[in-house]
């Protein structure tokens, strides 16, 4: 992954899902340093929407959880639990500009959350854009065993339900190929991406189904 100069520009909500829209994303070093780059990697990471996977053990093991889902009720403690470091992550590249940027792309209706909840305490979950027919996944969390899993469970049934046909990952790890995870060379990943970018997905559509979140 190169990494090219750091913004000299303002950085806007208008500037980032530009930046989206042209398949690059940026990040900071860390959450002290006040600059970010952009990235273009040469190999994307994305989960094919259809090839998402789950083992059957897994699958059981959710449905018998605790755990709730919901979705867009909390921005700033996910993006907060994506941010802290644990026994999961030394470090984080969301610094203050990408909490404050993304939060206001959140209040337009750009960004989204998927929250896994026990009671009251907010377990797990992920963040993201969704523009067009994509949804550019930035970061999960999980403060009990599976959260992760199940965010990104009911993320695969929302977008599909909603009419989304990429769902970019950025990077693979191995908990993200566990899940069905792939990476395709940046040349693919662009005319995937300005095929998603044509669509109307809806982000909406699940709700308006009016059934339970399942895994």
């Amino acid at each position: 992954m190169s990494k090219p100069s750091p913004f000299d520009i303002e950085i806007t909500p208008e500037l980032i899902i530009r930046a989206y829209r042209a398949g690059i994303f940026p990040m900071a070093e860390d959450a002290t340093d006040e600059d970010l780059f952009w990235v273009s990697p040469e190999l994307r990471g994305i989960i094919p929407l259809d090839g998402f996977h789950l083992s059957s053990s897994l699958r059981k093991a959710i449905r018998k959880s605790p755990y709730t889902i919901k979705v867009d009720t909390d921005f700033d403690a996910v993006i907060k639990g994506c941010a802290t470091v644990g026994e999961d992550r030394h470090s984080t590249w969301i610094n203050q500009t990408i909490r404050s940027v993304y939060g206001e792309l959140f209040r337009r209706g750009v960004a989204h959350t998927v929250e896994v909840w026990e009671g009251d305490q907010l377990v797990g979950g992920l963040y993201g854009l969704a523009i067009g027919g994509a949804f550019f996944g930035e970061s999960m969390f999980h403060r009990k065993t599976n959260a992760s899993k199940m965010a990104m469970a009911h993320l695969v049934e929302r977008l599909n339900a909603g009419g989304f046909v990429l769902l970019d990952t950025q990077f693979i790890t191995d908990h993200l190929e566990s899940l069905g995870g792939v990476e395709i060379p940046r040349a693919e990943y662009e005319e995937r991406l300005a095929d998603a970018l044509q669509l109307e997905a809806d982000w909406n559509a699940w709700d308006k189904l009016n059934i339970s979140p399942s895994a």
